[in-house]
């Protein structure tokens, strides 16, 4: 049985299967060699992740996942009294939350590779022109997220990580550090365009290897073609054949 990589998250997670998704990439990255698995909840925030995680990381697991990312925030930093405040979860709990899903990650297996990632920037000039082309002039007039607070959570996020020894994502910070990032990495001012995945991509991928689970050096899942002889093809698999 392949190892496994859990990537547990809201929409960004949920959609990175989907053209030039950063999830796709990753499965790309470690083909034939370890299994993604995607357990992404479109607008779901750390409050409501919490319920989910004796389904997904069960305690009981006889092979629990090698390596697991995990993606909230950008739900949890819905501003109070806007159009997404249900979505919202405040600063200090969005930490705890955080705290609790890693430690029952822990449970499952202390071996459990657990990379943390903060919420992306937000966009939101993006975020309003967006909601302006779904509800045109009954669209909300205030942002519903701001950048700045979001990066309050992303800062909750990275202090976590560095308490409990995890590696760790500062994806808010990365992403500004491109000039036009706006528009170059967001597409709806929040969610990633394919360049902003190649980003969290490329970053997963980083983490991965700095902490040893380095694609290249893992071995196949079976012998390469150019290793089995046509003849005595049961030799590279190490049966015999009756």
């Amino acid at each position: 049985m392949r190892p496994q990589i859990i990537l547990f998250g809201d929409s960004i997670t949920q959609q990175s299967f989907s053209l030039g998704g950063w999830g796709a990439a990753l499965a790309d990255t470690f083909s034939r060699k370890a299994d993604v698995l995607v357990r992404g909840y479109g607008g779901y925030n750390t409050r409501w992740a919490l319920f989910l995680l004796h389904h997904i990381f069960p305690l009981d697991a006889t092979t629990p996942p090698f390596a697991a990312t995990i993606f909230f925030g950008a739900n949890d930093a819905a501003l109070s009294g806007r159009t997404s405040e249900r979505q919202h979860v405040p600063l200090e709990e969005y930490k705890e939350n955080l705290r609790k899903i890693v430690h029952h990650i822990k449970e499952c297996s202390n071996k459990v590779l657990v990379v943390l990632i903060t919420p992306p920037p937000i966009d939101e000039d993006g975020r309003f022109k967006y909601a302006r082309s779904l509800y045109g002039d009954e669209a909300m007039k205030l942002p519903e997220r701001t950048n700045e607070v979001t990066g309050l959570y992303a800062k909750q996020c990275i202090e976590l990580a560095e308490e409990l020894g995890l590696p760790s994502i500062n994806l808010w910070s990365k992403m500004q550090e491109t000039d036009g990032w706006q528009k170059k990495f967001l597409n709806d001012g929040l969610h990633l365009t394919p360049e902003g995945n190649a980003v969290v991509h490329q970053e997963v991928a980083r983490i991965f290897t700095e902490s040893g689970l380095s694609a290249p050096e893992m071995p196949l899942d079976f012998p390469h073609h150019s290793k089995i002889d046509p003849v005595t093809p049961e030799k590279a698999f190490q049966i015999k054949c009756d």
